[in-house]
């Protein structure tokens, strides 16, 4: 049994963290001491790690949750209930690079189209496309 110091170094979290994902109904704390410190098992560092590693691959929580009950349940559920959200991210994560190249493009462009000289920026052509681009969004 770990106390939640020691269960928030083992999963590289802060008790805080811990203390969110029992508000947010993710985890428990069933068992505590006889001096009120909660205790978790082995299964709780597990379902631990399992959240955090949902949040860094950019899982929302409620995802997460669903995958939890899968994962807790998996005899009234399918692994193509699994395979849905993991697509519903991946469309998220291309729909945000592609958005990023997008970025990456326009400023390439930006960067290309100015000389970098140390002359007045009264016709700098970064500011006036900058410009261009608001007034042209602005007209949409």
């Amino acid at each position: 049994m770990y106390k939640i110091g020691q269960l928030a170094k083992l999963a590289d979290v802060t008790p805080d963290t811990i203390r969110y994902y029992e508000k947010q109904q993710m985890m428990d704390h069933e068992i505590r001491t006889e001096g009120g410190f909660r205790l978790y098992s082995q299964n709780d560092l597990q379902r631990l790690k399992f959240i955090r590693y949902g949040r860094q691959l950019g899982f929302s929580l409620e995802a997460i949750r669903e995958l939890l009950s899968i994962r807790i349940d998996p005899e009234h559920h399918t692994c193509q209930e699994s395979k849905t959200i993991v697509q519903t991210r991946l469309r998220e994560v291309e729909s945000m690079i592609a958005e990023l190249q997008h970025m990456q493009r326009s400023l390439s462009r930006l960067n290309d189209a100015c000389c970098g000289t140390a002359h007045s920026s009264l016709y700098c052509s970064i500011l006036e496309a900058l410009e261009k681009g608001a007034l042209a969004s602005a007209e949409d």
